[in-house]
């Protein structure tokens, strides 16, 4: 799809395209003696839909596809925002900081940090009608914002996926009985193997950096008796990572990793090919099975003996944690993980929206899914976590753990103790794989959605075919992808993981996207432009979230993980080595340094004062769809002059 604005190397000339029939236009609200960044001087683009007729009406874009269904994208948001740190990382969050007493400040982060994201973004995506960079063209010298979405998304394409083939791996070794990792005497086992899976486990908190993917340090520190190691580690680190010494030890590839690394990224490429009219009905299926498995896995959790005593470990309240700052900490990491707020995806998919949509609903209604997702999935997890602490005579603090170290090692453990074993490794996996896939999907059309929308039109780059685009865009995370198949993949992944989508990443994020939203476009003025897609202004408390309080809870959290920063340790032994650290730096700062960048490259580059700098920079630059309930008599005003059409190209197509 083409942009729907041009700019100048300069920064500071809008022209038009050869075509204006054929081509999407740049038109700026005011001219550029009226322009302003403020309520007071430029009022919002609806300002004429009193006179334009019913706010109802249907007002769509002539050239971009729209879902088929409004559930449609509601599945999709599902899909994507209910992900695997609903099921892996929320139970053992809650567990750790006070049971049920987590839901009070859990709740309160959600109303003040989740909904007001997470509506601002689509919210956002509907009305501009764009994906990626070109959605901020509400307010163009903060384009960086779009460039750090797109760079952030890219990032965490490359590397969740591989959680997928883990689950692939494991998933094909489940259809035997019984199941590999249960017992000993395989070729990838030591002497040391045993089956008695007790340990003795010393509690620790999860790693310090929120993660995207959450921490690959196990949550306790496990020693196995006698210096002996369970079957389910060994196969494991031996069969499945082959996991070498470090960082600097990469080691040969597994084939057998990358086949099903080959057919992950198929499954990716051929459910968004076509885009949203394929990949809406396919998260019919990528969004519901998961929750039907959650649902027989929970009937079948709960009939097991120990099964309420895991139910109680979880919920049970401690009061005293509520005056821990880390609680607070944790909820605010978990809500913006878990609502995939940052990523630029949810922008995308709410462009694809009817523009009289009623996403301020869909917020709410989509909050409600995404948190009871991860409420509903703890009863689950500690239901068979209860069940396998006492088949092994222990504490179920000394078997509770969260990320990867529960869905590949006590998982499968408590699977392996149960009658039927392998028909619910298969539930498990299948569950595991399609949970992630639709995430995973849906985060690759966001960042292809917002590369189409940067492609320059009328030229041998713009007239590339979608399915091109998406064909590359995966080959390329497909070869980065080979780097954690390797022996020392596993390091790799942690690297990613840890710093490119970490909780410092998208806490700027959606920290930059708050302030630029509600003091350069203008909180009340965005309150107008949602008012005039839905036919009412929203409860003044998102004004004031957007405004005040998301953007100090965004603040206060992220400074709280820079002051508390630590080395990246894998499995509480390995410490990366200082280059390693330099790398992860780099991966954290791609994104972040966008911003700031862009924003003094937009300044230096554009003519006149300071001042008429701003003012000119911030101005929006509306789509040809938001002239359709503009009065008639302002169309004349904003169509650009026939001379000013040049060559141009977008300087984000450059970078």
């Amino acid at each position: 799809m083409s942009p729907e604005e041009h700019f100048s190397n300069d920064g500071g000339t809008r022209e038009e395209d050869e075509s204006q029939e054929e081509a999407e236009v740049a038109r700026p609200l005011v001219s550029e003696t009226e322009g302003s960044h403020t309520e007071l001087t430029e009022p919002s683009v609806c300002v004429g839909l009193a006179d334009t007729g019913d706010p109802t009406a249907e007002l769509g874009h002539p050239e971009r596809q729209t879902w088929s269904r409004q559930m449609d994208f509601i599945m999709s948001c599902v899909g994507f925002a209910v992900g695997l740190g609903n099921v892996w990382r929320f139970p053992y969050l809650c567990y750790k900081n006070g049971g049920g007493v987590f839901l009070i400040p859990y709740i309160l982060m959600v109303f003040f940090g989740g909904i007001p994201v997470f509506f601002l973004e689509i919210a956002l995506g509907q009305f501009m009608k764009q994906g990626g960079v070109a959605t901020w063209n509400i307010a163009p010298l903060f384009k960086g914002l779009g460039l750090a979405s797109m760079v952030i998304v890219f990032f965490c394409n490359t590397y969740y996926i591989m959680v997928l083939v883990w689950g692939l791996y494991f998933l094909v070794h489940s259809f035997t009985s019984p199941l590999p990792w249960a017992t000993c005497g395989h070729e990838w086992n030591t002497v040391n193997c045993t089956t008695n899976f007790s340990r003795v486990c010393f509690n620790q908190s999860l790693s310090p950096s929120p993660l995207n993917v959450s921490s690959l340090n196990h949550s306790a520190i496990c020693l196995e008796p006698a210096g002996l190691r369970s079957s389910v580690m060994e196969f494991w680190e031996r069969k499945v990572l082959r996991l070498s010494g470090g960082l600097d030890e990469v080691g040969n590839i597994s084939g057998y990793l990358v086949l099903c690394l080959l057919a992950t990224w198929v499954i990716v490429y051929f459910c968004i090919w076509k885009g949203i009219k394929s990949a809406g009905k396919i998260v019919y299926f990528t969004a519901v099975f998961p929750y039907l498995v959650l649902v027989v896995l929970f009937v079948n959790g709960i009939t097991l003996p120990g099964a309420l005593n895991g139910i109680i470990y979880y919920l049970k309240p401690n009061w005293s944690k509520l005056s821990e700052a880390q609680v607070w900490i944790d909820a605010a990491t978990q809500i913006f993980f878990s609502y995939a707020i940052g990523l630029g995806a949810l922008t995308a998919l709410g462009s694809y929206n009817r523009f009289n949509n009623n996403c301020y609903q869909d917020a709410f209604i989509l909050a409600l899914i995404n948190s009871g997702t991860s409420f509903f999935a703890g009863f689950v997890v500690f239901s068979v976590l209860g069940f396998m602490a006492a088949e092994q005579g222990v504490d179920i603090s000394n078997v509770a753990e969260s990320g990867p170290g529960l869905a590949f090692i006590a998982y499968p453990k408590a699977v392996s103790l149960m009658p039927l074993a392998p028909l619910w490794a298969v539930l498990f996996f299948l569950m595991l794989l399609v949970l992630g896939l639709d995430s995973q999907f849906v985060g690759v059309e966001g960042f292809i959605t917002g590369v189409m929308d940067m492609l320059p039109p009328k030229t041998f780059i713009g007239s590339v075919r979608r399915e091109v685009v998406v064909a590359i865009c995966c080959f390329t995370c497909f070869t980065i992808d080979l780097s954690m198949v390797t022996e020392g993949g596993m390091y790799v992944f942690q690297l990613f993981d840890y710093y490119s989508a970490s909780g410092i990443t998208m806490l700027w994020q959606a920290f930059w996207e708050c302030v630029v939203v509600a003091w350069v476009y203008g909180a009340d003025r965005f309150m107008d432009d949602v008012a005039c897609m839905i036919g009412y202004r929203p409860l003044p408390y998102m004004k004031w979230c957007w405004s005040y309080i998301t953007p100090v809870v965004c603040m206060g959290v992220f400074l709280f993980h820079v002051v508390n920063y630590k080395r990246l340790v894998y499995n509480a032994v390995y410490v990366y080595p200082w280059w390693g650290e330099v790398l992860g730096w780099f991966l954290a700062l791609s994104s972040m340094l966008c911003i700031p960048v862009t924003v003094l490259y937009k300044l230096l580059h554009c003519k006149g004062s300071l001042m008429e700098r701003w003012q000119h920079l911030t101005t929006p630059i509306w789509g040809r769809h938001h002239l359709e309930f503009l009065p008639p008599e302002n169309e004349a005003r904003l169509l650009p002059k026939a001379e000013e059409n040049k060559n141009t190209l977008l300087y984000e197509s450059v970078i």
